[in-house]
């Protein structure tokens, strides 16, 4: 992020600037050997298991949060299957065979070219379609909220209050030269102006707020903070053209508003209070308007670079990369370049031949200004590699394998069921085969084995709420987005028809998300 522009690059959490963690564990290996109820390591339920493929497939069921690194190897739903099915058939080995007779969810993760299960093996999930309105998503926080604009939260970060009282006492020393007749109180005019200046790039990110909505483009919130302001955009713009205008904006109506101050400056004695005020409100909107026109990510310059390369080479990604080096590059040249140009005076001080406060200060400037730059734009090229492995996240691909249950059906039971059918998910339903809840991992963990027989599955499960239940044919940001809006870590996997696929589980979708990560450009 640059002082006075950034754009929130996909999934926060996620994703998440954005939502699914970024750096989960890697899956255990999984084994294939033993019952359901002998064996089973009391504090590990359905692991996952990133090398063989869980049995038809789906996700792990699960609580509000990915199960932790670290947990041991074991898995209940993994085990040797009850007496009378062959012993040591591992998850490879199941996911080659067809589907279980009856109302068992078609192979969990199965591959896009493997064959899926008929509609007719699967119960229906007559309660929902998988689509259905979007839950609302929580909304983010930031600091003190100010207000609303076109529906745009804005925030002030408690780093602002910061920099507010820096700038009113390098103002405040200022105006004791020019007008030392102020006394104490050049400090409220001083507090004045931080406060009239952050308004100004209030203004700046608004110009991007207002285009993105425009290309309808959501906007989570704008945040001043220290060193400037962040518009957090969740998407990209859809052509080089959008991206160009996207990033100009702000700082065009930064030059109009040093314009509108220059002419206010006009009908006013120049060594006055407001003459002193209009003027260094004109100076600073022309310097952040300058700042971020330079032509490096994550600056509006460096959008436009991107959008300007985007356009010639048909790449977004290209363009990332170019704009993103010429950050770098920008960065070293300002962590150089401007406490020299400070101490020889090029920048209208006094030259300096000694080391002093004021080359410390500008020094230090410069080094946080460049750190500002530099992550920033390996930020970018981060998020532009994100959104390139996004399509590879698809819902159908991660869902696992579910067997279905009634309500009073004891744990051990269900368990059983789950390892014949190769299944490592239970979906408890009621009579008519509607979808009830899905049976939690860490609930199955806390269940010492000897008293699974006397456990009913209803008692470890977590209700099923309309954000939940999520449609298979979901893939990329589409997926995040929902996984985001009701954060758990077994979802209800369904088709367009509304019958139960399977569940998909967050611990799945992180491990997929990492590993394509991984994978390079």
């Amino acid at each position: 992020m640059h002082p006075d522009r950034a754009y929130a690059d996909g999934p926060r959490a996620a994703a998440g600037d954005a939502g699914v963690a970024q750096a989960p564990s890697a899956p255990a290996e999984g084994d294939g050997g033993g019952s359901p109820e002998a064996g089973t390591h009391p504090d590990r339920a359905y692991a996952g298991d990133q090398h063989a493929a869980p049995a038809a497939g789906r996700p792990e069921a699960g609580r509000h949060a990915a199960p932790a690194a670290g947990r041991p190897e074991t898995d209940p739903l993994r085990k040797a299957p009850a007496p009378g099915h062959a012993p040591g058939v591992d998850d490879a080995h199941r996911r080659e065979q067809p589907p279980a007779p009856g109302p068992v969810p078609g192979h969990p993760n199965h591959r896009p070219d493997a064959p899926t299960p008929a509609h007719g093996d699967r119960p229906l999930a007559h309660s929902a379609d998988g689509k259905g309105p979007a839950p609302q998503r929580p909304e983010p926080r930031g600091g003190l909220l100010m207000g609303r604009p076109f529906g745009v939260p804005v925030y002030v970060a408690p780093s602002w209050f910061l920099v507010a009282a820096l700038i009113t006492w390098v103002f405040g020393g200022q105006l004791e030269r020019v007008l030392p007749e102020l006394g104490a109180a050049r400090y409220l005019v001083s507090l004045f102006f931080a406060v009239a200046f952050y308004a100004s790039v209030l203004v700046h990110e608004l110009a991007h707020t207002v285009a993105a909505l425009r290309f309808k483009l959501p906007v989570r919130r704008i945040q001043l903070q220290f060193f400037g302001g962040v518009s957090e955009i969740e998407k990209e713009a859809e052509t080089p053209g959008r991206e160009f205008v996207l990033a100009f904006v702000g700082p065009l109506l930064s030059l109009v508003l040093a314009g509108a101050f220059f002419a206010a400056a006009q009908t006013v004695e120049p060594g006055t209070v407001p003459g002193v005020l209009l003027a260094g409100l004109m100076i600073s909107n022309l310097i952040v308007a300058a700042f971020n026109l330079l032509p490096g990510l994550p600056l509006d310059g460096g959008r436009m670079l991107r959008a300007v390369v985007w356009k010639i080479t048909g790449k977004p990604m290209a363009g990332t990369v170019a704009a993103a080096w010429v950050g770098r590059a920008l960065a070293v040249s300002v962590l150089i370049g401007l406490p020299l140009l400070t101490q020889s005076g090029a920048l209208g001080t006094e030259a300096a031949d000694n080391v002093g406060m004021d080359t410390v200060l500008d020094a230090l400037l410069a080094a946080i200004l460049a750190a500002i730059i530099w992550t920033g734009a390996g930020n970018s090229l981060r998020m532009a590699r994100l959104r390139e492995h996004l399509p590879e996240l698809r819902a159908r691909a991660l869902t696992r394998r579910a067997v279905p249950v009634e309500t009073d059906t004891p744990l051990s039971e269900a368990l059983r069921r789950a390892n014949a059918a190769g299944a490592r998910a239970l979906v408890v339903v009621d009579a008519d085969g509607q979808p009830l809840s899905l049976v939690r991992e860490a609930a199955i963990v806390g269940v010492p084995e000897h008293r699974r027989p006397w456990v009913a599955v209803s008692g470890l499960a977590q209700d099923l709420t309309d954000g939940m239940r999520v449609s298979a044919e979901l893939s990329g940001e589409e997926l995040l987005d929902a996984l985001r809006a009701t954060p758990a870590t077994e979802y209800l996997v369904v088709e367009e028809t509304g019958e139960i696929y399977g569940v998909l589980s967050a611990a799945d979708v992180e491990r997929a998300f990492v590993k394509a990560m991984a994978r390079p450009s």
